[in-house]
C-alpha cells in the first residue's frame, strides 16, 4: 500500500471509484446499451426485411413485365389473324361478286342476242314483205296489164322460193 500512497493513490477510494464505475457499467448496460442494441438488431432486421421484400418486388415486377409482353405478344397475333381472316372474307366476298356480275353480263349479253335475232328475222320478214310489193308493182309496170291477186301472190312465192 505504500507504494499506492507514494504516487499519492488512496485505496479506499480508490476502490470505491472501481466499484462505483462498475455499477455505472452495470446500468448503462441494462439501461442503455442493451434496448440501444435491440433497437439496433431490430433495425437491422426490418432493413434486411425491407432488401428482400424490394428484391421480391423486383422478381414479381418482372415477371409480370414478362407476362404483360406475352399477353401483347398473343393480342398481336390475334388482330393478324383477324385482319387476315377479314381479308380473305373481303377477297372473297369480292370474287363472288364478280362472278355474280359476270352472269348477269352473260344473261344480258344473251338477252341481247336473242333480241337482235329477232329484230333481224322480223326485218327479214318485213323486207321479204316490202320486196314483193315491188315486184308486184314492177311486173305490174312492167305487164301494165294486171292479172288477179291470187295469181300474182303465186307467181311471187315461187320467184322468192327460188
Amino acid at each position: 500500500m505504500e507504494l499506492f500512497s507514494a504516487l499519492g493513490i488512496n485505496g479506499k477510494i480508490l476502490l470505491a471509484q472501481f466499484i462505483n464505475f462498475a455499477v455505472l457499467v452495470f446500468v448503462l448496460w441494462r439501461f442503455a446499451y442493451k434496448p440501444i442494441l435491440k433497437f439496433l438488431e431490430d433495425r437491422r432486421k426490418k432493413i434486411e426485411e425491407g432488401v428482400e421484400n424490394s428484391e421480391l418486388a423486383i422478381t414479381k415486377l418482372a415477371e409480370i413485365a414478362e407476362k404483360e409482353k406475352k399477353v401483347i405478344i398473343e393480342a398481336k397475333k390475334e388482330a393478324l389473324n383477324l385482319i387476315n381472316e377479314a381479308k380473305d372474307n373481303a377477297e372473297k366476298r369480292g370474287q363472288e361478286m364478280i362472278k355474280k356480275a359476270q352472269g348477269e353480263a352473260s344473261l344480258i349479253i344473251v338477252k341481247e342476242r336473242e333480241k337482235f335475232n329477232q329484230e333481224k328475222t322480223e326485218m327479214f320478214k318485213e323486207m321479204k314483205s316490202n320486196l314483193s310489193e315491188l315486184v308486184v308493182l314492177a311486173v305490174e309496170k312492167v305487164i301494165e296489164e294486171k292479172m288477179d291477186s291470187d295469181k300474182d301472190k303465186d307467181i311471187i312465192k315461187k320467184a322468192l322460193n327460188n
